[in-house]
C-alpha cells in the first residue's frame, strides 16, 4: 500500500502526518475514527516487509509489547495489516523525546536526571517481568508527555528471554553510544543489558553527552567493551557520590557487579533522588512527582520545608519550621559517615556501615602523626573532604610507608575495600588485624596480615582482600609510594565490603 496523509486503514485509523521513520517503519500521528483520538501509528516499509525476518520482528514487537502494562511503558492498542503491509497502533504521547530535551537544555538538573531515570527503570521493569529486554534503551526510545512523565516506547528489537531466532545471541543490535559490553560482543543480552544502556542514558543526562566519541560505531561500541566510563564527578562535581557510586554499579563491564535487574537500580536511584533534593534544598518539574512516588521511609530523609513547602510559608509555623531546621542539622552531624551512603554495592558483597570516628591515621616510623584530624574524612561520605598524607618533598616518603585505619568493631570478614582518592597513582597495601581495643602500634607487629595490594590506585580502586575467612577489626590502608611528580597521598572516601 502507498501511505499518504487521509489514508484509512481498516476503515479505522487514518493517516496524518508522519512524525518519525526509522530503518524498518514510519512513525504517523493518526486518528482512530472509532474512539475518535488521536494515535500513533507504525507502519512497516514496504520493501521491509517483503523479508520474512524483518516481518516477524515487527509483529514481534506488537505482541512483546501488549503484555506490557505500565505507566512508563507507551502501550500497543492495537495491530493489523493493510494490503499485506503490517502496523501497529500505539497511544499517541504528546510532547518531546528525552534526547530532544538533552539537546535542548544540555545537562539535565541532577534530581531532574534521577527521576526520568528512575521511571525509565521502572517502565524497562514491567517489560522484565514479562520476560522482554528492550535491547535498544536510549533517550530517543523515552517519550516525555504532557504531564512530564518518561515513558519507554520502541521495543521494535525486544526479545523474549524464551524466544530464539531472530535476534538470537550473536546478532549486534541497538545503538552503539548506549550499548552493552555483552551486547557488542553478540554475547547472551538479558536485562543486565538494559541495566548497562541505562546507565549511559544516565550519563548523558547529567553531563550533556555520551561518554564514548569515535569515528565509527565499531569503535565506540569497542570502547564500551573495553574501557571504564569517564568518571561522572569529574564532569559534573556536584554529582554525589552516592550516585556516582550507583552509576558505576549501573555500567559494570563484570556482570558480576552490576546490578541484576532494573528494579534493583531503581531502589538506589530512589534513595540517591532523596540524597540529591536534601542537598539541593528544592524540588521541580518532574522530580517532584517521582519524589511523592518514593517509600515513606526514603522521603523522610528530606526536610518538611523542602517536600512541602506550601505547608512553612505560615507565620505560625516559623518557629516550628527552626527548630526542625535545627533539629535536621545536629541530626545530620550526629550520623554523617554512619552507614554505606555511595557504596557500589556489588553482587553478593554487603558494605559494612562505618560511623565517621572509626578512621585513625597511622604513622608509627615518623613522629606518631599524620594529618589526624582529617582522618574521619575517609569515612564522612562527602567526596568533597579528604584525609592526605602530610607533603613530602621530591616526592618520597623517607620512610616505609604512611597510612589510615579503619575500626571494623567487632569484626568482620570483608573481603573487598573500595578506595576513592584524587591523587591516583600511589601504591601499597591493605593489611588485617584482630583483637585489642587499639590497632597494633608498630607496623612490624606480627598481627597485622597482608590482605591486599594497591598495585597503582585510580580515581576508584576496589581491592579484593585475601582474609581466608578469618575476621578482623582493623584494616589497614598502607601507601608506600607517592604518585610520580606528588608530593602527597589524598583519600576521600573508603568503602568495606563484607
Amino acid at each position: 500500500m502507498t501511505a499518504t496523509a487521509g489514508t484509512l486503514l481498516d476503515g479505522r485509523y487514518r493517516l496524518d502526518t508522519p512524525i518519525g521513520r526509522g530503518g524498518m517503519s514510519t512513525v504517523w500521528r493518526a486518528f482512530d475514527t472509532t474512539l475518535e483520538r488521536d494515535v500513533a501509528l507504525k507502519l512497516l516499509h514496504r520493501d521491509v516487509a517483503r523479508d520474512g525476518d524483518h516481518l516477524e520482528r515487527f509483529r514481534r514487537e506488537a505482541k512483546a509489547v501488549a503484555k506490557v502494562s505500565s505507566r512508563y511503558v507507551v502501550g500497543v492498542i492495537d495491530a493489523g495489516e493493510e494490503d499485506g503491509t503490517p502496523y501497529i497502533v500505539l497511544e499517541y504521547v504528546e510532547g518531546e523525546t528525552l534526547k530532544d530535551r538533552i539537546r535542548r537544555l544540555g545537562r539535565l538538573e541532577v534530581a531532574e536526571a534521577v527521576a526520568y531515570a528512575i521511571e525509565i527503570a521502572r517502565g524497562l521493569q514491567a517489560a522484565h517481568d514479562q520476560g522482554i529486554v528492550h535491547r535498544d534503551v536510549k533517550p530517543q526510545n523515552v517519550l516525555l508527555d504532557e504531564e512530564g512523565a518518561a515513558r519507554v516506547t520502541d521495543f521494535g528489537i525486544a526479545r523474549s528471554l524464551t524466544d530464539e531466532g531472530l535476534t538470537a545471541d550473536g546478532r549486534v543490535l541497538g545503538t552503539t553510544d548506549y550499548v552493552s559490553p555483552e551486547q557488542a560482543l553478540g554475547h547472551p543480552v538479558t536485562p543486565q543489558s538494559d541495566v548497562y544502556s541505562l546507565g549511559v542514558v544516565l550519563f548523558e543526562m547529567l553531563t550533556g553527552d555520551v561518554p564514548f566519541h569515535a569515528e565509527s560505531q565499531v569503535a565506540v561500541a569497542m570502547h564500551h567493551v573495553r574501557d571504564e566510563l569517564p568518571d561522572v564527578q569529574s564532569r559534573r562535581p556536584e554529582v554525589s557520590s552516592a550516585l556516582a557510586g550507583i552509576l558505576d554499579h549501573a555500567t559494570a563491564k563484570d556482570l558480576t557487579l552490576r546490578y541484576r535487574d532494573t528494579a534493583t537500580l531503581a531502589e538506589d536511584l530512589e534513595e540517591a533522588l532523596a540524597i540529591e533534593t536534601a542537598r539541593s534544598g528544592h524540588l521541580t518539574g518532574e522530580a517532584t512527582t517521582v519524589f511523592q512516588s518514593l517509600p515513606a521511609q526514603t522521603r523522610r530523609r528530606v526536610p518538611g520545608q523542602v517536600q512541602h513547602p506550601w505547608r512553612w510559608l505560615a507565620g505560625i509555623a516559623a518557629i516550628a519550621v527552626v527548630v526542625v531546621a535545627l533539629f535536621a542539622i545536629l541530626a545530620g552531624r550526629a550520623e554523617r559517615g554512619t552507614g554505606t551512603s555511595g557504596a557500589t554495592r556489588a553482587a553478593d558483597l554487603t558494605p559494612v556501615s562505618l560511623g565517621q570516628d572509626r578512621a585513625r591515621d597511622y604513622d608509627p616510623f615518623g613522629d606518631q602523626t599524620e594529618h589526624p584530624r582529617a582522618a574521619g574524612f575517609v569515612l564522612d561520605r562527602d567526596p568533597t573532604t579528604a584525609w592526605d598524607t602530610e607533603t613530602y618533598g621530591g616526592g618520597e616518603l623517607a620512610k616505609p610507608g604512611v597510612g589510615i585505619v579503619i575500626d571494623a568493631k567487632p569484626s568482620v570478614a570483608a573481603q573487598l575495600i573500595e578506595i576513592r582518592t584524587s591523587t591516583p597513582g600511589w601504591s601499597g597495601a591493605v593489611y588485617a588485624a584482630q583483637g585489642a581495643s587499639t590497632a597494633p602500634a608498630t607496623f612490624n607487629d606480627p598481627a597485622w596480615r597482608r590482605v591486599g595490594t594497591v598495585s597503582s590506585a585510580v580515581a576508584r580502586t576496589s581491592v579484593p582482600l585475601d582474609t581466608g575467612g578469618s575476621r578482623a577489626r582493623w584494616y589497614l590502608v598502607w601507601i608506600t609510594a607517592l604518585a610520580p611528580g606528588q608530593e602527597q597521598a589524598r583519600i576521600s572516601e573508603l568503602y568495606l565490603y563484607r
